[in-house]
């Protein structure tokens, strides 16, 4: 199905084309016809399937068709994400596809400039973007309310609970209006039981929407596996980033220490890299993955805390250094190439803990990944040894005077 073929109002359709789009994927076809006629959604998809762009054109339509006389300060509408990367890939997003529409747009995030965010926000913004953390400090300092909203979107639902969001998210939406006084659509990698009760509480009849396909994992994604030993793993990777050709790369891992590990390694071998992980001030992390994005940057190394939610087109590689311990993550890091149609190639390296995450994976994605064997010229050993980092020096404790007073309460 065309865009063409929908009923959407103009300023909407500039944004679809400003955008490139023509054609809609399985998930806008199958949804934005029950969205546009005012259904509430909870729809099963993975990442990378065109979701964002459908909630976006359904709200932009809204809104338009209901526009209002008076200047609302409080804002119309309301997206919740589970993290400030995917907050600023669907601003980002939402300022093209809306950019004839004339809506104030605002995220709200944690980890930067918190009286900039709190001054635009009550000056006034038709559609809040936002994590649900910083969104309850300002409601509770009523900066905003949320008195208005009529339209709402949660965002990988599935993620909301696996990061402990779920008390705050109740805590937003028993402020919303009533469910049926608003659209709601609600986006998950899978429906499960506690998502779908979620749902049923705060929704009002929700048609259910799956587009996951039989295979679980991007079509155009090639797949293979190494079998290697621990101590061999780098020697491997330098061999295949000279054997491959690597433009733009991901390489996952499953901690902070491996991280900064690699980074050092690969950089002193004439391999220009950055880290994101949790525990990259948000500034810097934002500014990496533009530099990624822009192509300045070759190479990534990342934790889970990049394999959902963002957006980077023309990723050539994703390699996983480390298996992931949880399989869906599997999934999500190697969505990050072969996206809106392109090709690309995950490689993973399994190790002897590896191998232990490697039945539940291939159980889960419901296919065997193929399995290559390096020969010994595909190992480079004459690389150079980075210095370890100096250990962060850890700060001494003052004795606690409990037991002393013997206050135990």
């Amino acid at each position: 199905m065309k865009f063409s073929a929908l009923d959407l109002p103009e300023p909407v359709r500039q944004g679809i084309a400003g955008a490139g789009f023509t054609d809609c994927t399985d998930i806008q076809e199958k949804s934005l016809p029950l969205a546009l006629a005012g259904k509430d959604l909870a729809v099963q998809a993975q990442t990378g399937t065109g979701k964002t762009a459908a909630f976006l054109i359904t709200l932009f339509t809204r809104l338009l068709k209901n526009r209002k006389v008076k200047k609302e300060k409080n804002p119309r509408a309301l997206i919740l994400a589970p993290t400030r990367e995917l907050v600023v890939q669907i601003e980002k997003d939402a300022q093209l596809l809306g950019k004839q529409c004339g809506f104030t747009l605002q995220a709200i995030y944690g980890g930067v400039d918190y009286m900039k965010q709190r001054d635009a926000l009550k000056a006034g913004a038709d559609v809040v973007i936002g994590t649900p953390g910083r969104l309850i400090d300002y409601l509770k300092q009523k900066v905003y309310s949320l008195r208005n909203i009529e339209v709402l979107v949660i965002d990988e639902a599935d993620r909301m609970f696996d990061m402990g969001f779920i008390a705050d998210l109740r805590f937003i939406l028993r402020r919303l209006p009533p469910f049926d006084a608003r659209q709601n659509m609600m986006f998950s990698a899978t429906l499960s039981h506690r998502v779908m009760e979620l749902a049923y509480e705060f929704m009002n009849v929700p048609q259910k929407v799956s587009v996951t396909p039989e295979q679980m994992t991007a079509e155009r994604v090639e797949q293979v596996l190494y079998h290697v030993a621990r101590k061999e793993k780098f020697p491997l990777l330098l061999g295949l980033l000279r054997k491959e050709g690597m433009k733009r790369t991901m390489i996952f891992v499953n901690t902070k220490k491996e991280a900064e590990f690699l980074v050092d390694r690969l950089t002193d071998n004439g391999y220009p890299c950055r880290v994101i992980s949790g525990d990259v001030e948000q500034k810097k992390r934002l500014q990496i993955l533009e530099d990624f994005k822009a192509g300045k940057l070759p190479m990534l190394i990342a934790t889970d805390v990049a394999s959902r939610g963002l957006h980077i087109e023309r990723v050539s590689h994703v390699i996983n250094y480390d298996l992931p311990q949880d399989c869906e993550d599997y999934v999500h890091r190697i969505g990050r190439t072969a996206r809106a149609g392109a090709e690309g190639k995950a490689i993973s390296l399994a190790d002897e803990e590896g191998a232990f995450y490697l039945e539940a994976i291939e159980e889960y994605i419901r296919e065997k990944i193929p399995v290559e064997w390096a020969g010994d010229e595909m190992f480079v050993h004459n690389y150079v040894r980075s210095k370890p980092r100096p250990k962060e020096a850890t700060p001494a404790r003052k004795p606690s005077l409990r037991k002393f007073r013997g206050d135990h309460t």
